[in-house]
């Protein structure tokens, strides 16, 4: 069969070794090329290769001119017949006068344009039968399917799900918002984590991207405030447990209206220390059908730690990672040596769970209209629990080596009007470095503000005027035990722990890896 091009049709495995007496030789020895054409009419002037059977090698083309040099093509006789003996000089001389005739009537373009797609054809420059097909329409579907993901599964609590569009959440911290397709192994799989805490009502459904990242695509926050009172009467009240209620049913919604591969929705301190907190969540289950899990106070400090771990620098040796809730704050000291582990929550050597919040220190002391005298008290009450943990002191080698990191609404809440941003924005609060003098100035602004103030500033309002300096009274006395020339912001908490936790024991991230290993081979 001969190929459409000119000579015997390629073999499959290649170029063929028949022509060659010890069958060894590489096919790229061709000898020297320098001041050689091509023509089949002048045989006298063909250089043979030197192998007894290959074909030789024309100087001139029909013209006269010297002919192009070009890459050897590799056929499957090789001047070689079938059977095994070698072509006649005729066939050889008919053969190369084609060849010629064929790169003369080539034009430039083409050539180029051959060359240009060489790698998509054959050894004859034959479409390539075993190809796969063009992927670009595979591409082009992909990014629509990135772009508009519809999950009309039912959902883990049992209700119908409705078919709609991705909405694109804001994007998360150390996650990906802008991506091209294709960098995640599974678009279709989401993931959610529920903080229901002792102040807020926290949801995020993202999906995972690159390795330790991923992609919101919906959230939702909702001051409930639903350790109100709590401290004085040691149970959850009627109201707040109304609108802890509401904003579940929100969440559920959402859950309900996606396809959720994997969800972890957990509860805090509030429940934790309520007497009536078990019959509260026996309610939620009733109301919305959500079930959630009370934790305890080591594994908060652990998914604080793993929420912010991208904010942890490879030059840093160790950090105080602290949680300032509405109930509890959560302290871990990390440590890091030369080995880091993937999961920075290993790292921790020790933590603690204070029993106070913004919540019910400000119930204490008052959050309305705070003194200078009333915030001083604050911090020595939050220093006196502080003086029970049992932690070595942290040596600093050299700067850049040790840093506090900051995970509360009262850490982000002093970098927004540190920005003097006119309205808060996580992306540009969430990773911001704040030096020691900087704090300082930023907790005497807000005490010297009155409670109309500080609800009329963007970054503060009316549901955290008067929790903001009860906040700042546990962080200064976090400074003073601990201090360190800079703190870095984090917008981020126990949602994104917990969604790094459950992508992280799925191996999502580790089967992408050798999803692209298998693609790149």
């Amino acid at each position: 069969m001969e190929d459409p091009e000119g000579g015997a049709k390629p073999q499959l495995d290649g170029a063929s070794a028949a022509g060659r007496k010890d069958g060894k030789k590489s096919r790229r020895r061709k000898g020297k090329r320098g001041g050689q054409s091509r023509n089949a009419a002048h045989p006298a002037s063909h250089e043979h290769s030197g192998g007894a059977g290959q074909p030789a090698r024309p100087m001139e083309d029909a013209a006269g001119n010297p002919a192009r040099k070009r890459k050897r093509r590799r056929r499957g006789g090789h001047g070689v017949a079938q059977n095994g003996s070698p072509q006649p000089p005729v066939m050889e001389q008919a053969a190369a006068a084609e060849h010629a005739a064929r790169s003369d009537g080539d034009s430039a373009p083409s050539r180029r344009n051959r060359r240009k797609h060489r790698g998509k054809r054959g050894l004859q420059g034959r479409p390539l039968t075993s190809a796969k097909p063009s992927s670009a329409p595979q591409q082009e579907s992909r990014v629509e399917e990135t772009a508009r993901i519809s999950v009309p599964r039912e959902t883990q609590n049992g209700a119908a799900a409705n078919r709609k569009g991705r909405q694109d959440g804001p994007v998360n911290p150390g996650f990906q918002g802008d991506r091209q397709a294709g960098d995640h192994a599974w678009p279709e799989e989401l993931y959610a984590a529920l903080d229901l805490g002792t102040n807020n009502c926290r949801l995020l459904i993202a999906q995972p991207t690159r390795p330790g990242q991923f992609r919101v695509v919906d959230a939702f926050s909702r001051i409930v405030r639903l350790g109100e009172g709590l401290a004085a009467s040691g149970r959850l009240s009627d109201e707040a447990m109304e609108r802890a209620i509401e904003a579940l049913r929100i969440c559920a919604s959402k859950l309900r209206n996606r396809e959720i591969r994997r969800m972890r929705l957990i509860a805090t301190e509030a429940c934790r220390q309520a007497v009536n907190g078990e019959e509260f969540l026996s309610r939620v289950v009733a109301e919305t059908g959500l079930t959630l899990e009370i934790i305890d106070r080591e594994t908060e400090a652990r998914l604080a730690v793993s929420g912010c771990s991208s904010l942890v620098g490879r030059e840093t040796r160790s950090v105080v990672l602290f949680d300032i809730g509405g109930g509890s704050s959560e302290i871990a000291v990390i440590r890091i040596g030369d080995n880091r582990f993937s999961r920075l929550a290993n790292h921790i050597t020790h933590w603690t769970s204070l029993p106070v919040g913004v919540v019910t220190l400000s119930e204490r002391h008052g959050g309305h209209d705070v003194t200078p005298e009333a915030f001083e008290g604050m911090v020595r009450e939050v220093e006196g629990m502080l003086g029970g943990f049992d932690c070595p002191e942290i040596e600093v080698a050299q700067t850049g080596d040790f840093h506090l990191i900051g995970t509360s609404g009262t850490v982000t809440t002093l970098a927004g009007v540190h920005l003097d941003l006119p309205r808060y924005d996580r992306r540009k609060v969430d990773g911001i470095w704040l030096s020691d003098d900087e704090v300082s100035a930023m907790q005497a602004k807000l005490l010297s503000w009155d409670f109309e103030s500080r609800a009329a500033n963007p970054c503060i309002g009316p549901d955290r005027a008067d929790l903001v300096l009860a906040g700042c009274a546990i962080l200064e006395a976090i400074r003073r035990r601990w201090p360190s020339p800079r703190m870095r912001v984090a917008d981020r908490g126990l949602r994104e722990g917990l969604l790094t936790d459950m992508m992280a024991d799925d191996g999502v991230w580790r089967r992408q890896r050798n999803r692209r290993g298998q693609r790149a081979r």
